[in-house]
């Protein structure tokens, strides 16, 4: 312990050294906040000026306060008892326990998860015969959290904060929620923090008890904090004013989950005469990398305000780049290619990362690394043919073209609810077995001979026809067509736009690019066999794999390398969030972008595409106001679209008063789409080629990245590029 404090750079000295009064520690990406954390919470210790029971130290995750606890274990060189250290969830918890009998609860209470919390809630509406068909568990379920999220009660709510949800019966539905839980001697997690919040509130004397308590209070992340989070710290810092608050308003990137970046800019208005320490000094990333983002960021008003400067000895390094592509797909083979060739020169993948505005977008690029065969893994989610809504939607397209398929019809036949339960489920299963027919003729059987009664009569009778009228489009229009109808008229596409969760427009966007997926594809048994072939590319033993990632799940983590595609208006800053949010919405976004470039160490390549095909038909898209926001001293611009960017650039949309709405992307029908410039052909006409379904081949015909084959065995075949190596 004798050397702790040389090992820091003057700012995190003066952030461990100032332990007396409230304590600002504004740390930049990459500059070490976790050092300064531990570090001042061991110098409390070493310094005698509290014991470890004494100091409470708040994460946001678990991970975080295992690190913290371990760090610090590792500087006393002894384990240090007693410690109050843990998540907002885990410490309210502890302190509930202690006190529980003061909202109407017992210290043995258990923690509800969030599948009986939305049971129980649906038990309260169906006894104020509430009807939860229209008014959905999950939407109220939404409604109640957000309330406790802002430290109100039933009791609280005022008429502003009130909603017609439920026929204005929301607020009494919330108060019957919360009986409800004390009579089964249980607490929700957003009960944790509210109970607690509202016996500090009440109860002087226990508020006073851990005044003497905590001598010390440090918070991580606190940019991130919401409101009843924020209610909770200030109650407890009001005795010693000893509180250490280590974040980044630049970072602040979580207001979708209730996070208040208002609660760190107004820091030193709730503790007058605090100290504010700016870290700027970054570890991390080269000086073009910080000088971009220190460019882009600037243009956000509010924000304390902060530079980071390099702190590594080898800050000098390459430019950003910026790569304009014509169409999507070439951005994704741009992103490939390049992966492919780093790898090659060395750089393991390991160290790379794709970084996506939205979930959606991966896709591309999921099947662009499966056919270079780099190995990848999706962080924070599924790969995009394993996500739940996805396989749904194949279930009905392979039923579609196979009537047979049962497994397919086991997936889909109650989804959306059709009213199936075990017992009807269980009669198709006999009758298909007692007469060796499918599922579906099952079905058919049991309808004719008045075997399934009410609903589920109803709802298999129009599944059935459905599907009959479908395949007849499906020989008329096509499969693109064919397959957007069956997800809307099967109640598919509805029953997510009614799904009030906070998955639900993301699930939104992935059936919209499983559509757009469709396009790529001639029939549609084609799209299926690759399906097919997609999901048997069994996840590799290897380590070495790329990260794929959207960029809020990429905070906290870098990479040497780092591709940010999608950066186009309306995708990125994204047109929802700015409708919902407007000026707060844009400035979100932008933060989002800084995060994004922050997470590189050597080398961050940003991508937009002048055309990005929506469902069959094109849209032309317009770059990113945010590249214009990179100073251009560290930006290196290239790409087939970069002329058509400089024609818009020089448009007054382009000027410096962009207008907060984003100009909408037109959309161009399939047959006006202008030509993509010609990719130089991947094989030449005679060149033996190898196709992991139907085998090895001869090239007999070139059509841009449309090649006829000649296989061996499989016969006259035309394949896209992408889906093919050398043999």
């Amino acid at each position: 312990m004798s050397d702790y404090l040389s090992r820091l750079n003057p700012e995190q000295r003066l952030s461990v050294e100032h332990v007396d009064g409230p304590l600002l520690v504004l740390a930049g990406a990459g500059t070490g906040k976790t050092r300064v954390l531990t570090t001042r919470f061991a110098h409390i210790l070493v310094t005698r000026r509290a014991f470890p029971s004494q100091v409470l130290a708040v994460t946001f995750t678990n991970k975080a306060a295992r690190e913290m606890r371990e760090r610090v274990t590792a500087m006393l060189t002894e384990p240090a008892e007693g410690l109050w250290l843990g998540t907002f969830h885990a410490l309210c918890a502890r302190m509930l326990r202690r006190h529980a009998d003061l909202v109407g609860l017992t210290s043995s209470f258990n923690i509800l998860d969030s599948d009986d919390q939305l049971r129980l809630l649906k038990q309260v509406m169906e006894a104020a015969r509430i009807d939860t068909k229209r008014w959905v568990p999950a939407a109220l379920m939404a409604i109640i959290q957000r309330w406790k999220d802002r430290g109100l009660t039933p009791a609280r709510i005022t008429a502003a904060e009130a909603t017609d949800f439920a026929g204005g019966h929301a607020q009494a539905l919330y108060g019957d929620y919360q009986a409800r839980l004390r009579a089964l001697n249980v607490a929700d997690f957003g009960d944790l923090l509210l109970h607690v919040t509202e016996i500090l509130r009440t109860h002087p004397e226990i508020l006073t008890e851990y005044h003497r308590r905590f001598r010390y209070i440090l918070v991580d992340e606190y940019q991130d904090t919401n409101t009843i989070q924020y209610l909770w710290l200030r109650l407890l810092a009001q005795g010693h004013h000893n509180i250490c608050c280590v974040g980044d308003d630049d970072q602040s990137i979580y207001s979708w989950r209730g996070a208040e970046v208002e609660n760190i800019l107004r820091f030193e208005r709730d503790f007058p005469g605090a100290k504010v320490v700016r870290l700027e000094a970054n570890y991390r990333s080269t000086a073009p990398i910080l000088a971009a983002a220190a460019g882009l960021i600037a243009h956000n008003e509010g924000r304390l305000g902060k530079t980071l400067r390099p702190g590594r000895k080898d800050a000098s390094g390459e430019n950003l780049q910026v790569v304009g592509l014509w169409d999507s797909e070439e951005e994704a083979r741009m992103v490939g290619e390049k992966a492919e060739a780093l790898r090659r020169g060395g750089h393991k993948l390991a160290e790379m990362a794709i970084l996506v505005r939205a979930g959606f977008l991966t896709r591309a690029f999921e099947e662009r690394l499966i056919v270079l065969g780099l190995p990848y893994r999706v962080v924070g989610g599924l790969r995009f043919y394993e996500r739940a809504e996805i396989r749904d939607a194949i279930a009905y397209a392979r039923l579609v073209r196979q009537p047979a398929d049962d497994l397919a019809f086991e997936r889909i036949v109650n989804t959306p609810r059709r009213g199936v339960g075990d017992t009807a489920l269980r009669l198709m299963h006999e009758t298909a077995r007692a007469r060796e027919i499918p599922l579906t003729a099952a079905c058919a059987y049991l309808l004719e001979t008045g075997a399934l009664k009410g609903k589920v009569r109803e709802g298999i009778a129009n599944l059935l026809s459905g599907f009959a009228r479908w395949r007849e489009q499906l020989v008329r229009e096509g499969h693109v067509v064919t397959l957007q109808v069956v997800l809307d008229e099967s109640g598919y596409t509805d029953m997510w736009k009614n799904d009030k969760s906070a998955e639900a427009p993301g699930r939104l966007e992935n059936l919209r690019e499983f559509v757009r997926a469709l396009a790529d594809f001639e029939t549609l048994s084609g799209f299926l066999d690759h399906v097919s072939l997609v999901m048997e590319n069994e996840e590799r033993t290897e380590t070495d794999r790329l990260s794929l990632m959207t960029l809020h799940a990429a905070k906290g983590l870098e990479f040497d390398t780092v591709f940010l595609p999608g950066w186009e208006e309306g995708l990125f800053p994204s047109q929802r969030t700015m409708d919902e949010s407007g000026l707060k919405g844009l400035e979100e976004e932008r933060r989002l972008a800084y995060v994004g470039i922050t997470r590189a160490r050597q080398r961050a390549i940003i991508s937009y595409a002048a055309n990005r095909r929506i469902y069959a038909n094109w849209q032309s898209s317009i770059p990113s106001r945010f590249l214009d926001e990179l100073p251009d001293d560290v930006i290196e611009r290239s790409g087939s679209a970069q002329m058509q960017r400089e024609r818009m650039m020089a448009a007054p949309v382009f000027s410096s008063a962009f207008p907060l709405t984003a100009r909408r992307p037109r959309t161009i029908e399939a047959w006006e789409q202008p030509a993509r410039p010609q990719a130089a052909a991947s094989f030449a006409v005679g060149a033996r080629v190898f196709h992991q379904k139907f085998g090895t081949g001869t090239v007999t015909g070139v059509d841009d990245d449309k090649l006829d084959i000649a296989f061996d065995k499989a016969g006259a075949k035309k394949v896209l590029d992408r889906f093919l190596e050398s043999a």
